[in-house]
């Protein structure tokens, strides 16, 4: 299954007052693992910025100035989603904003429901938590992913930070663990940062059976090896089991 997650940044709150998207920023995931593509572009939104936007994003217009129109980069975002599931945070926002843009074209209307389905962790997360905080930053902290970079919103490193806590919601630890053994560190321009992987100093302690439970066990192997003529898997396991150290004098293992 290809997943895309994606996050846009735009000039204030209101698509239908002439607000523009001014930063896109998506990650793909293709059954549930990152595969390293993305697509990540700034925009020139050819207006002026809400100082509310501005202080979200730190993206100001002359940042702006130099940068493609939404109508260039147009072709290349629709190859990019196609066919994929969308992964988005509050997706009503970005899908507004992106079908606003997509209305400016030349050409057919098009809809992003037209090219992909639409996932909005802000919904699952709600179902998941009902009467919780269920803002990014929010679960962020409940499923542990770390967000120490994102002192301002941005589209690509929000994407890759969405990303981790869409696999945490939807998998839990197990499913982690098939993607990265923990979850990775953004920097603030969405680059990955190293991480050194944990491991505990604390030494382990492994409780052998007793020589009771040894015998029990063994007893019942017997049984079971009798009644199927001889074909019991686990009788040589029996065995070796009986070295086991009994209960009350532990074994220990470092981590």
């Amino acid at each position: 299954m290809r997943q895309i997650v994606l996050d846009t940044e735009t000039t204030g709150l209101e698509p239908e007052l002439n607000h523009r998207v001014i930063e896109i920023g998506c990650v793909e995931l293709v059954n549930r693992r990152t595969t390293g593509r993305t697509f990540h572009r700034y925009l020139n939104p050819e207006r002026d910025i809400d100082d509310g936007a501005l202080a979200v994003h730190g993206l100001s217009r002359s940042d702006l100035d130099g940068q493609p129109r939404f109508a260039d980069v147009a072709t290349e975002l629709l190859e990019f989603l196609d066919g994929a599931e969308l992964v988005i945070h509050n997706a009503a926002f970005d899908v507004a904003f992106l079908d606003a843009e997509l209305a400016r074209l030349p050409g057919e209307p098009r809809q992003l429901g037209s090219i992909c389905q639409v996932l909005d962790t802000l919904e699952l997360a709600r179902e998941l938590h009902p009467g919780q905080r269920n803002s990014l930053d929010a679960l962020c902290k409940r499923y542990q992913i770390d967000n120490s970079a994102r002192q301002l919103h941005g589209a690509l490193l929000d994407a890759r930070i969405l990303a981790d806590v869409y696999l945490a919601m939807t998998g839990g630890q197990g499913a982690l663990a098939l993607v990265e053994a923990a979850a990775p560190a953004w920097a603030a321009d969405g680059a990955r940062l190293s991480r050194t992987p944990l491991r505990s100093a604390v030494a382990l302690v492994v409780i052998g059976a007793s020589a009771a439970e040894l015998e029990a066990h063994a007893a019942m192997l017997a049984i079971i090896a009798k009644a199927s003529g001889g074909r019991c898997l686990w009788v040589g396991t029996a065995r070796e089991s009986a070295a086991a150290p009994a209960a009350g004098e532990p074994q220990r293992s470092s981590a």
